[in-house]
């Protein structure tokens, strides 16, 4: 049977410890590819469709693997999915360094994105599912930002790893170093998660197949829908080009490192404030104001990112960005373990995941053409527009479950 976890608060913060080291150093992998790819796909010939394919591969994959994953941490509890995920993603790691060095690169690349797609739905789905179980309503804020931060600070600084290492060693040593903090993070997992989900057995009601469709599950996933597409399939996907058609470069390095630079700026400015905006939510009783904040925030990040002609917007446009997908992750994910019970928290992540997948895998598949045919601010206010088009579903839904705008923690 499902159990809120039952250990002392000092076990609870060693556990949220180890899920952070553990998923930030799997996200390296995650993340190295990105800058690298939009620049080889020059040299391998590959078309701009196709490494938009690429990069979204992962999405796609784990889009058909979250409910699943889901469903089986329900039933099985979190450590044996959380484990598996994490070899998985290294074993997907370490297809970037075969790519580079077999015949027919890109059906490797699409290979290890597929792959690391699935292993990362395990890790997903079990990662935000401990923090829940870890949890109660004047905690579920904070602690849903740092384990957000884990999971996704990896990816930026792997992007930042692949950016700088890339320049300044190659890229096949930028693949094998995120191969090695992979495993690394794997067998961490291993040592140090137990579990936190299941007593007694397994959860025999709970099928493989079975999705959260519920309000509050899509909701907050249309949410992150809007975030992952302006986030991961936009920015993350089209900076480098950006940069490069600009020569907005810094510190003497060309587009490929500079924007692993930019991107670890969001990195740093999302670090503030995902803890910060799960702390808030957590201390005002109240996740909706917060989140409404941080939405509002990402859309004037990238009404000057389309702006931007010089550095120092451009910096402050890429600060904006890291703030709002910072401050909304925290309070987001706490607002799902407020309205979903415990039984089927495993569930709803899956579906909020989907939605996010969706967002993330379709964003450089449409944001990646229609740069190279309209340019890019077409594209920058399209995504300025997507956070207020959340917030107010994100309002709706809200209010449609609990009867108020801002309805107070749990209530």
């Amino acid at each position: 049977m499902n159990i809120r976890f039952s250990g002392s608060v000092t076990e609870g913060r060693l556990i949220l410890g180890s899920v952070i080291v553990s998923t930030f150093f799997i996200g390296f992998g995650g993340g190295v590819i990105f800058p690298i790819l939009p620049n080889l796909g020059a040299v391998l010939g590959i078309s701009p469709f196709l490494v938009g394919i690429i990069l979204s591969a992962n999405r796609f994959s784990r889009l058909f693997a979250n409910a699943p994953a889901g469903s089986l941490v329900d039933r099985f509890g979190t450590r044996k999915p959380f484990v598996i995920g994490m070899f998985i993603q290294g074993f997907s790691t370490a297809g970037y360094v075969i790519a580079l060095i077999a015949p027919l690169p890109e059906a490797w690349f699409i290979v290890a994105r597929l792959l690391w797609g699935v292993g990362s739905a395990f890790v997903f789905a079990t990662a935000y599912t401990i923090a829940d179980d870890i949890s109660d309503g004047g905690s579920r804020g904070s602690n849903m930002g740092l384990i957000r931060g884990g999971v996704l600070f990896g990816f930026p600084t792997g992007v930042v790893l692949g950016g700088l290492v890339s320049e300044l060693s190659g890229n096949l040593v930028a693949f094998a170093v995120a191969t090695v903090f992979a495993f690394l993070a794997s067998v961490i997992a291993y040592q140090t998660v137990p579990e936190t989900h299941v007593e007694g057995g397994e959860n025999r009601s709970v099928k493989p197949w079975e999705i959260n469709t519920s309000l509050p599950a899509v909701t907050v996933g249309m949410v992150n829908f809007a975030v992952f597409f302006v986030y991961v399939g936009a920015l993350f996907a089209t900076l480098v080009l950006f940069i490069g058609q600009n020569q907005l470069g810094v510190f003497g390095f060309d587009a490929q490192g500079s924007s692993g630079l930019f991107m670890g700026l969001t990195v740093v400015a999302a670090g503030f404030s995902m803890y910060l905006g799960g702390y808030v939510s957590d201390r005002n009783k109240s996740r909706v104001p917060i989140l409404l904040l941080f939405l509002g925030v990402t859309s004037i990040g990238f009404l000057l990112l389309a702006f931007a002609d010089s550095v120092i917007t451009l910096a402050i446009a890429c600060v904006c960005i890291g703030l709002g997908q910072g401050g909304t992750s925290g309070p987001l994910m706490a607002l799902l373990g407020d309205l979903v019970v415990d039984g089927e928290m495993g569930r709803a992540v899956g579906t909020n995941n989907v939605l996010g997948d969706i967002g993330g895998g379709f964003g450089p598949i449409v944001t990646l053409p229609i740069v190279d045919s309209v340019g890019f601010w077409p594209v920058y206010f399209c995504c300025a527009a997507l956070p207020l088009i959340a917030a107010v579903i994100l309002v709706g839904g809200v209010r449609r479950e609990t009867g108020h705008y801002l309805p107070r923690v749990e209530s």
